[in-house]
């Protein structure tokens, strides 16, 4: 008996640590699939090494704005190598949001009043381009009825969400709703003047409202309230309290890619880039010295409180907009080069981590959220937990390494 007990023990620890080989799956890059880093110049290729460590890890194939946002980067990494299991996956995760109507409507979307879902229009577009199926033109045209259906202040200004957010204007939204605007009218109508004096007078309100407090140095705010009802709001400007890096973020890649789109014979555009200039020196300015990265709570006078911290998503986003800007000849100088250069190694070196074996690159120290849905404090910005692999975060580096092999 005791014989036949071991005999057993020994072929089930045989049958545990055998390797069983899976099939393979659907999956672009399975999960057992090892990501392997590849060099570009000589250099750790960011750009790649990312997006497949993304698309590993999965995204959920929702219409939500990081959803969007991170299609956007995988769609750099196409546009980079030509490798067509990037633009395959992201055309197969917007096919299952046109499923089963297949008709163009948005699964989930229902005339939704929040302006971060006009994001996803742009992966929509990205998949018409590549594949001249209507289809994906249909679902992106709902977006465009979405912004022309949609609130404004007094001023024609956009309301954050309806009705949750009355009178208010934030950072974030110029990114969610401009840069779609922009596109969608210099693709399919160039000549509409009153779209473009449109687009123009949104970045007017914004630039108006979140920079009127000198005391922040050239740094807009998060937001700003027209009817200065909001428990954050200046009662005398409307402003909120606090420079918070990822909205600032949101508004320098808004400007950078409106400015692709926007035509050079509109008077808006030199505001723009008046906006854009100013915009790059408080960031450039703002950077901190010791680690080259930027605080979550940029608001001067708050650099090493406790609770703030060099964060990695706004930072992100500061590397791209500089490198962009000056790649497009928008702001011109060295400091501002050697001060985008500092953030990505501090992004590439500081910011990341690889798992192990698998070799996945991971992004650490981005903060999961702020909204100006709360008091707007110091403290509540400073009180919002830290994610790895954000997506808010992972796709602004994707953007920075992009533009990063474009400089090289």
């Amino acid at each position: 008996m005791k014989v036949q007990i071991l005999a057993a023990a020994a072929l089930l620890a045989s049958t545990v640590s055998a390797s069983v080989t899976l099939p393979r799956a659907w999956m672009t890059i399975n999960p057992d699939d090892k990501i392997k880093k590849e060099k570009f110049k000589g250099e750790t290729r960011y750009l790649t090494w990312m997006a497949d460590s993304q698309i590993k890890r999965g995204v959920a194939p929702t219409n939500a704005y990081t959803t969007s946002a991170c299609y956007s980067g995988i769609m750099l990494a196409y546009n980079a190598t030509g490798d067509s299991k990037y633009l395959n996956y992201v055309k197969y995760q917007l096919d299952i949001l046109l499923y089963p109507a297949q008709d163009g409507s948005i699964v989930l979307y229902n005339g939704s009043n929040s302006i971060d879902d006009i994001r996803i229009g742009h992966s929509f577009l990205d998949i018409y381009e590549a594949t001249g199926k209507d289809i994906y033109l249909k679902a992106a045209s709902l977006l465009k009825k979405q912004i022309d259906g949609s609130r404004r202040t007094p001023a024609g200004g956009f309301y954050h969400r309806y009705p949750d957010y009355i009178d208010q204007m934030w950072l974030d939204g110029i990114y969610m709703l401009d840069v779609f605007y922009s596109r969608w009218v210099s693709k399919f109508e160039n000549n509409n003047s009153t779209a473009w004096d449109d687009i123009a007078n949104q970045y007017d309100l914004i630039d108006a409202g979140t920079t009127i407090n000198k005391a922040t140095l050239g740094l807009p705010v998060h937001g700003f309230d027209v009817s200065k009802k909001s428990v954050w709001a200046d009662p005398v400007t409307g402003a909120a309290p606090h420079v918070w890096n990822r909205a600032v973020g949101w508004y320098i890649m808004a400007l950078v890619d409106s400015l692709d789109y926007f035509p050079a014979s509109h008077p808006g555009r030199a505001r723009m880039l008046k906006y854009l200039q100013s915009v790059s020196d408080a960031i450039v300015a703002a950077q901190d010295a010791r680690t080259k990265g930027w605080w979550l709570i940029m608001t001067p006078g708050y650099e090493g409180k406790s609770g703030n911290y060099i964060e990695s998503t706004g930072s992100s986003m500061f590397v791209y907009g500089l490198f962009k800007a000056l790649r497009k000849g928008y702001i011109k100088g060295e400091k501002y080069r050697r001060s985008a250069l500092q953030g990505y190694k501090l992004m590439t070196e500081s910011f990341v981590s690889e798992s192990t074996p698998s070799g996945e690159l991971n992004l650490e120290w981005g903060v999961q959220t702020g909204s100006l849905s709360s008091n707007g404090t110091f403290e509540y910005y400073a009180s919002m937990p830290i994610f790895q692999n954000d997506l808010k975060g992972v796709a602004p580096f994707m953007f920075a390494a992009y533009e990063y092999e474009l400089q090289k």
